[in-house]
């Protein structure tokens, strides 16, 4: 899942990015209002992280632009405590409202409750051959089996599942699962998949992750 932090103070911004990557979301950030408006509007995300006082235009304007286009969830993050900034967050359009300082905890709990009653979360739970995946608490078992991945294990599978069946490249997996840009002098990509198909593939009949060689991969299931 992709989220979008708008947040002016960077020390803050830098926070919530280094938690929510480690908890294997892909978090772009803007620092400025117009700037942050034109992400929300060209790019998909699953979730907006917006801050209220914001240079250029604020965080209650960004909020209209975007609900004028989509209906992105959005939490507001912000120092404004009074019951009317929080009453006019919520009149706007805004999902939730969480008042400056927070516990990551707390945040996480916010989003994940967020996400789980968004539209990308209808589906449920997401199955591909005797594999299943809760995106709500992050579970993925085989068999009925459980299977434990780490982080950015998750992300990768979370990649794989949207692309079910088509080509995969190293270039977009690096862009969406660790947010940068491929080095072809790095074997990052190719570690995590070999690490994800020791637990995924190597223990059953039915493959899932099949490599395309000099290209990158397709997840889809084929039998031996």
């Amino acid at each position: 899942m992709r989220i979008l932090i708008v947040e002016d103070e960077r020390k803050t911004a830098a926070y919530v990015k280094k938690g929510l990557t480690e908890q294997g979301y892909v978090v772009d950030v803007a620092h400025e209002g117009l700037d942050g408006l034109h992400l929300a509007s060209t790019t998909n995300y699953d979730l907006i992280l917006l801050d209220v006082m914001l240079p250029g235009i604020d965080g209650w304007k960004v909020l209209e632009s975007v609900r004028l286009q989509k209906q992105t969830p959005v939490l507001f993050l912000s120092a404004l405590d009074k019951v009317d900034d929080r009453v006019k967050g919520l009149k706007l359009g805004a999902d939730d409202y969480l008042v400056k300082p927070f516990a990551f905890s707390e945040l996480l709990a916010r989003i994940q409750n967020i996400l789980r009653r968004g539209p990308v979360q209808q589906t449920s739970v997401h199955r591909i051959a005797d594999l299943e995946i809760d995106p709500v608490r992050h579970r993925v078992s085989r068999g009925g089996a459980r299977i434990e991945l780490t982080a950015k294990e998750y992300a990768l599978l979370d990649y794989f599942v949207r692309h079910t069946g088509e080509m995969c490249s190293r270039t977009l997996i690096a862009e969406n699962v660790w947010d940068m840009n491929f080095d072809s002098d790095t074997n990052v990509v190719d570690v995590a998949v070999r690490r994800l198909r020791a637990k995924l593939d190597d223990p059953y009949e039915t493959k899932l992750i099949h490599t395309i060689r000099g290209v990158g991969y397709v997840f889809e299931a084929r039998p031996t």
